[in-house]
């Protein structure tokens, strides 16, 4: 008995080993003197010595699962003194399988993937990712527990080659794209990860489970790096610039002007961790228009950041959400100011709507310890309202924003298991008497051994200073939650006090509030019957006014989603919020309006995106018995892939509100609130187009109608108590009927690497009418034959590499 258990002890030990292993995979770090050519072939001797990345895994939908050997994963990886390789092998069972379409560089989940991740200081946190598709198109991303910052953007080099049978990549990824640590021998997180789109799979070499919570903590190891320094990481990307402008004028006539603007970029790794970013003069007249809207709401509408210096990289300065970009070059903060001290005879000739940046500045990094490091320093300049008086024809200037400064600093500690603690500061200073504004905050993120608890909260202290202004506000905010396994939950405890202020710097709709609330859901993640996978989730929120304590409102919604197995997603949602107290509708200090209870559900179908032809729908209804009001809402995307160089899609967005109840207009003394019944249309419609001449060059088009129109057929006062009193008159006409059309068109063409060549045109028209009658293509063909404001414009980028003068020069 004693000669069976010894044998039978040792191969349960082995096999523990081998799970364990399989836990926490490894590869051993191989050095090369060999050349690589980056060509796509793997035919290079290097490759021949190279450690091989095997027997991945599927991560989606059926963990775990291996590989077929008809579409089986090989790669390598080796490094040297300047760089790390990477290449290998995507077998496929036939051309047809492989999806690729050129849609250009960072667009993600059309085509066929294969990438790389390193965490280079294994805090199990953070990391990078550099992926190539089949067709040699490149997008990168940072990762943190949860997170994946996508705007991020590296310079390496990519080539694959589709083949009978397979489709081969190669990846020269230089240490200028990578920080790590100086140590003579070190170890990095790593991980591997291809997409099959047409299958629906995507599969990782280290086993990456959807029960578990987070990325680079389900990471592999590479281990035994020797003699790798970190090089000096400088780079300049001067820019030169053209624009020819026409502008309409109230005579119907057109105006025109031109510019020749010349600015730099510049990237200097300070440090082995720490890397200063700046841009100098910047230009950002060809980035994508924002999609302006009737804002019928008391809060103000939150754009997309589309200029890349404030999308690359700002992880660290985006931490607990205190930091909304927009605001920097954003609207004049007195831009009304004009507006209300205008003179007798008084016309304002020009009141720019943005403030100029001059220069911004980003350092940031993370130390061995594993602190993180981020200062942020951005410089606005003055901006003044041009006004003429025709009676005493002079022309002057009011200043709407004066010279600005705006700052941050992040603090952002890794500790085990996951785990961290954050310091934010952010300050706005201003020339002249216009009032300062601060916000000071500390957060925590904890988690237990396992990664399956989670206590994460934040504390915040803002403060405005100067023009007569003293004042502080306090906000706080506490979840406590489960992460791990099938059922989640999360319950959460959110105070703001009412002088808490944060727009300066960072986006706030409103403050004086107490809000208690949880979530539940629930992932069915094992492929059965019809589906891939099922969520369920689970909501409630219940708040309070804070000064003085009142309820404010009751609110729960559930949506279940799943992906079938025809890579179809589907959907249902759902919500009910009870009759509530609304102190912000009445846009007046101190009054209440009682908002009616509400409820509404709704669905969605997206099919197989990676069909020739893609489409959604989406539709949902909501109603309220006082008043009789239902709204209907439907949206509807479809896209067709011609070839793989050319895509047109098309969406729209159609919503009627009937015996809608809303503000309406303030009496002149702003005393009193008036409010009405309304019928609110919108209807929003995109037409998009991109044509790829090859993986370097590249077209794309971008037109929209967005058009809303108030109807109003009853009007109200609003009474102290919150109740609405009918009235038959409002002290100003409300009803609006708005246009907004935007034609953004763009040519790309990458010259060399990281260089660029744009040539953009923009046609922008804007109308707005108190004449509600006009139905939907009247208001099209006006919007279409008013004038419009022109912008043709020309950038080239230049990408110049310390580096590569370096070598130019000994040459």
């Amino acid at each position: 008995m004693k000669n069976i258990f010894l044998p039978v002890m040792l191969v349960l030990l082995l096999q523990t080993a081998i799970k364990a292993q399989d836990s926490m995979r490894l590869i051993k770090a191989t050095r090369t003197t060999l050349p690589i050519k980056i060509d796509g072939n793997i035919n290079d001797e290097a490759w021949k010595i190279a450690p091989v990345f095997d027997r991945f895994v599927e991560m989606r939908p059926t963990f775990n699962n291996p590989e077929n050997a008809s579409s089986r994963t090989e790669a390598w990886i080796v490094y040297d003194n300047d760089a790390v390789y990477f290449g290998g092998i995507c077998y496929e069972p036939s051309l047809d399988s492989i999806s690729s379409e050129l849609v250009g560089r960072d667009i993600v989940g059309i085509n066929d993937f294969i990438g790389i991740m390193f965490d280079t200081y294994q805090d199990r946190i953070n990391g990078v990712g550099f992926y190539v598709t089949a067709l040699g198109e490149q997008f990168d991303a940072k990762y943190s527990l949860g997170e994946e910052d996508g705007s991020w953007n590296a310079v390496y080099q990519t080539a694959t080659k589709v083949n009978a049978g397979n489709w081969t990549f190669e990846m020269r990824i230089p240490y200028a794209a990578l920080r790590f640590s100086k140590k003579n021998i070190q170890d990095w997180g790593i991980n591997v990860t291809r997409k099959r789109v047409k299958s629906g799979k995507q599969f990782s070499w280290s086993p990456i489970s959807p029960n578990k919570f987070g990325l680079m903590n389900q990471a592999g190891n590479l281990v035994g790096l020797e003699n790798i320094k970190p090089p000096v990481r400088l780079s300049f990307s001067p820019y030169i610039s053209a624009y020819g402008n026409s502008f309409p004028t109230p005579d119907g006539r057109h105006t025109n002007n031109g510019s020749v603007n010349g600015g730099m970029d510049v990237k200097y790794g300070l440090t082995k961790a720490f890397t200063l970013d700046m841009t100098l003069i910047p230009d950002f007249g060809q980035v994508q228009s924002d999609n302006q809207v009737l804002n019928l709401s008391p809060f103000e509408v939150k754009f997309n950041e589309n200029r890349s210096f404030f999308t690359e990289g700002t992880e660290l300065f985006n931490k607990g959400n205190f930091f909304y970009s927009r605001r920097i070059g954003g609207e004049p903060i007195n831009y009304k100011e004009p507006y209300n001290k205008l003179q007798r005879r008084d016309t304002i000739l020009k009141n720019p709507g943005e403030t100029k940046l001059i220069n911004a500045t980003k350092i940031s990094g993370r130390t061995r310890g594993g602190l993180g490091i981020g200062i942020f320093n951005a410089i606005t300049q003055a901006q003044h309202a041009s006004i003429f008086n025709d009676s005493t024809l002079l022309h002057y200037k009011l200043q709407t924003s004066p010279i600005a400064n705006y700052n941050i600093i992040v603090l952002d500690q890794t500790m085990k298991n996951n785990s961290s603690v954050t310091l934010i500061n952010t300050n706005v200073l201003r020339s002249g008497t216009t009032y300062d504004a601060n916000v000071t905050a500390a957060m925590f993120d904890l988690y237990d051994k396992k990664v399956d608890w989670n206590i994460w909260g934040r504390v915040a202290n803002s403060r405005l200073t100067g023009n007569n202004k003293n004042v502080s506000g306090l906000l706080y905010e506490l979840n406590l939650g489960k992460f791990r396994g099938p059922l989640n939950f999360e319950v959460h405890h959110y105070l703001a006090d009412n002088k808490y202020q944060q727009n300066d710097m960072g986006y706030f709709t409103n403050s004086n509030y107490f809000l208690s609330g949880f979530q539940v859901w629930y992932k069915v993640n094992k492929p059965r019957y019809f589906y891939n996978s099922v969520n369920f989730n689970l909501e409630g929120n219940y708040t309070e006014q804070y000064s003085p304590r009142r309820y404010q409102s009751l609110e729960t919604n559930f949506n279940i989603n799943s992906q079938l197995k025809s890579l179809w997603t589907i959907g249902i949602n759902g919500y009910l919020n009870q009759q509530g107290q609304d102190f912000y509708e009445p846009r007046m200090y101190g009054a209440m309006f009682k908002r009616p209870a509400i409820g509404g559900m709704g669905f969605f179908i997206n099919s197989n995106r990676a069909k020739k032809y893609a489409a959604e729908l989406e539709y949902s209804y909501a109603g309220s018995k006082k008043y009789d009001n239902n709204n209907h809402a439907v949206s509807i995307w479809n896209q067709y892939r011609f070839n793989k160089k050319l895509t047109i899609g098309f969406s729209s967005f159609n919503e009627s509100k009937k015996n809608d109840v809303g503000f309406a207009t303030l009496n002149q003394p702003a005393d009193s609130s008036f409010f009405g019944l309304r019928k609110v249309t919108t209807s929003e419609n995109i037409l998009t187009a991109k044509y790829n001449f090859n993986i370097k060059m590249g077209l794309t088009f971008r037109a929209r109608h967005y058009w809303r129109k108030v109807d109003y057929n009853q009007y109200f006062l609003l009474q102290k108590n919150g109740l609405l009193e009918d009235v038959s008159y409002v002290p100003r006409n409300p009803e609006n009927n708005v246009n907004f059309f935007n034609i953004d068109m763009v040519y790309t063409w990458q010259f060399a690497l990281g260089s660029f060549i744009n040539i953009g045109w923009k046609n922008a028209g804007f109308a707005s009418s108190p004449e509600v009658k006009i139905p939907y293509y009247k208001n099209l063909s006006n919007t279409l034959r008013d004038p419009k404001e022109n912008n043709f414009s020309v950038k080239v980028i230049y990408f110049l590499d310390y580096l590569d003068l370096k070598k130019m020069k000994k040459k």
